[in-house]
């Protein structure tokens, strides 16, 4: 098969890469960087450098591929979140349509269900929208639950505070999952065509409370005595802003977490949940420990 990859050698998409190489596919990666090439195809892929925001060059690349990876990369340079995944949703649709290919797999997310009151994760709703214009086009919605790597910025606070906490209360369940389990899974969706034209797939690694959650992280870190700590939504969003985070960026954050704390981030996730992934928190927990410790 010839799969495109979208997200150039990103936490999902490099792994994704390897996984689809490795089974003799025949691979090419978008990239806006042309210092990526090398690192791209010394991955045994075909680098394709060029902008997502360029219909052209997507309906170039895209011609010949029997499916195609698609995600929206964060930009925090663009201040409109929403106006941003529309567009680029909307550039992949004319892409796919123009060149025929008749497989995607877009990376989307838990709550993309819902229509208000989550911040960003806004975005994957309306994109997912906007996809489903393809008809003629079998589609995958990969919806991954909270990253691990978020984890990565409470350091400050735990070595600054001794302590670690959001708008999450103490026995909130949280859905955890590593990149490379929503990649093995997107490989998987890639290689074998689903039987019906539009599929939700959601994708986690693990399920900790908050406290749990704080307890596994402290023990990698030799913390022991770690412990999650609830604030306010207005705490959060007044700390976020105060560390320079624009104001629009900070709410959509403090909106994500109080979905979740609410339930309402997860309620279709619990009623469609999958097999959990292989790399547990315990497991993370080392990662975390690593970029811990060299900061």
């Amino acid at each position: 098969m010839k799969i495109v990859v979208t997200g150039s050698l990103g936490n999902i998409s490099k792994p994704l890469t390897k996984i689809l190489t490795a089974n003799t596919h025949q691979v090419v990666v978008i990239s806006s960087s042309t210092d990526r090439r090398e690192d791209i195809e010394k991955t045994g892929a075909t680098a394709a450098i060029g902008s997502i925001d360029d219909v052209l060059f997507l309906n170039a690349t895209f011609q010949g591929a029997d499916a195609v990876y698609l995600m929206i990369p964060p930009n925090f340079k663009e201040f409109n979140s929403l106006g941003y995944y529309k567009r680029i949703a909307e550039n992949y649709r004319k892409a796919i349509q123009n060149s025929g290919v008749e497989q995607i797999v877009f990376l989307s997310s838990w709550g993309a269900h819902l229509d208000l009151g989550t911040g960003t994760i806004l975005g994957s709703h309306h994109a997912e929208f906007i996809l489903n214009e393809l008809d003629a086009v079998h589609k995958t919605y990969i919806r991954p639950v909270s990253f691990y790597y978020n984890l990565l910025n409470y350091i400050e606070m735990i070595k600054n505070t001794g302590i670690i906490g959001s708008n999450f209360k103490r026995d909130d369940k949280i859905a955890w999952v590593h990149p490379e389990d929503i990649a093995q899974a997107v490989s998987e969706e890639l290689m074998v065509r689903a039987e019906e034209s539009t599929r939700i797939r959601y994708v986690a690694s693990d399920e900790k409370t908050a406290a749990e959650t704080a307890h596994i992280l402290g023990q990698a870190i030799d913390r022991p005595d770690l412990d999650w700590v609830p604030f306010s939504d207005a705490d959060v969003e007044k700390s976020l802003k105060e560390r320079g985070l624009p104001e629009k960026f900070a709410q959509d954050l403090v909106a994500i977490n109080a979905s979740i704390s609410s339930g309402r981030m997860g309620e279709d996730y619990e009623k469609n949940k999958p097999e959990l992934g292989n790399i547990k928190l315990e497991q993370y927990a080392r990662e975390f420990a690593k970029a811990f410790h060299q900061q």
